[in-house]
């Protein structure tokens, strides 16, 4: 299996890992710590080294304050539900960035999720672009059947593209909306070229798959 391969499949298995604890819920903390309920510096610490027991503590104490913020930033108990899940998934994947003798933990996880709520904005900037580009293009010149398709196309393909994860989706994003070349994309994103070539094959091959049913040409 390639290095690449390995790090999607763990990344898959770290965000799983979060959804089903915020759903039933993890192990226990060991006996040994000799705290059955730990307080927040133990529960920094256990978070910090990756044990199963904190990020459940974490979840408990703090996914309702992190999703009243959300709300209170989205306006939506949909989307503050998303932010929530998000915030946990990139805390845990990115732990090891985590020092708790720096931050306690609730400062930190408040931290990830201010940047949530700007790239949820920032998506719906985005994609409110896209919409506000297609009225135009309708208004200024009637609309045939082919015109129709290929704004429809445009419309599943950005909604396909929301599906891909980081970096994958930034990726295709340059080499979609920008027509940069995988080289340009490389050195923007500082990421070997190479890298860039295979998370395009393999999101092109992700696109045609998702999108051939609805006969959308990628």
């Amino acid at each position: 299996m390639s290095t690449s391969a390995a790090s999607h499949g763990q990344s898959r298995a770290e965000g799983d890992t979060v959804r089903a604890v915020a759903v039933v819920g993890g192990s226990s903390p060991d006996t040994d710590s000799g705290a059955q309920f730990p307080d927040d510096p133990a529960v920094a610490r256990g978070f910090r080294a990756g044990q199963e027991w904190a990020l459940e503590a974490a979840y408990r104490r703090w996914s309702s304050v992190i999703f009243t913020v959300a709300w209170r930033a989205c306006g939506s108990k949909e989307d503050a539900e998303d932010i929530t899940q998000l915030v946990y998934v990139s805390a845990w994947r990115g732990r090891e960035t985590y020092d708790p003798n720096k931050a306690a933990l609730p400062a930190w996880l408040l931290g990830v999720t201010k940047n949530k709520i700007a790239d949820h904005w920032a998506s719906r900037a985005r994609e409110q672009r896209r919409i506000d580009a297609a009225e135009r293009a309708s208004e200024t010149s009637p609309l045939t059947e082919e015109g129709v398709d290929q704004i429809a196309d445009r419309v599943l393909l950005a909604n396909e593209l929301a599906h891909l994860d980081q970096p994958q989706r930034k990726i295709m994003e340059l080499a979609f909306y920008q027509d940069l070349t995988h080289s340009q994309i490389a050195s923007l994103l500082s990421l070997p070229l190479g890298t860039v070539k295979s998370h395009i094959r393999r999101s092109l091959e992700r696109l045609r798959r998702r999108l051939e049913v609805d006969g959308v040409a990628v």
